[in-house]
């Protein structure tokens, strides 16, 4: 049964389809189609977190904050110059502790 993806994987995901008795066709992407890839993967992990149970909540976040760690690599940021950058935006815009939804402006 042939199915396409187009998608990035993680790096055992050939070795475990091949296991399975299946086979795949593969692409080792460029720096610049990887960190593409790796966008549309926030995306991709990020809706599947938000439409996660509470019992897979936790797998969904760690498939996220995997990415995010492929990203910061690709991108050259280091992980000091993120929390820097969270503190610097919590500091100018809060955080979400008061569960604040605004409905509008006026």
């Amino acid at each position: 049964m042939e199915k396409e993806y187009h998608k990035l994987v993680r790096d055992r995901i050939p070795e475990i389809i091949r296991q399975s008795g299946n086979e795949c066709e593969l692409v080792i992407l460029s720096e610049a189609e990887y960190r593409q890839a790796l966008l549309q993967k926030l995306i991709e992990e990020a809706g599947e977190a938000a439409s996660a149970h509470d019992e897979d909540l936790v797998a969904e976040l760690a498939d996220l904050y995997e990415v995010i760690d492929a990203v910061m690599v690709s991108f050259g940021i280091s992980g000091d110059r993120l929390l820097d950058e969270q503190i610097k935006r919590r500091e100018a815009r809060g955080g979400f502790a008061q569960k604040i939804m605004l409905l509008r402006t006026f």
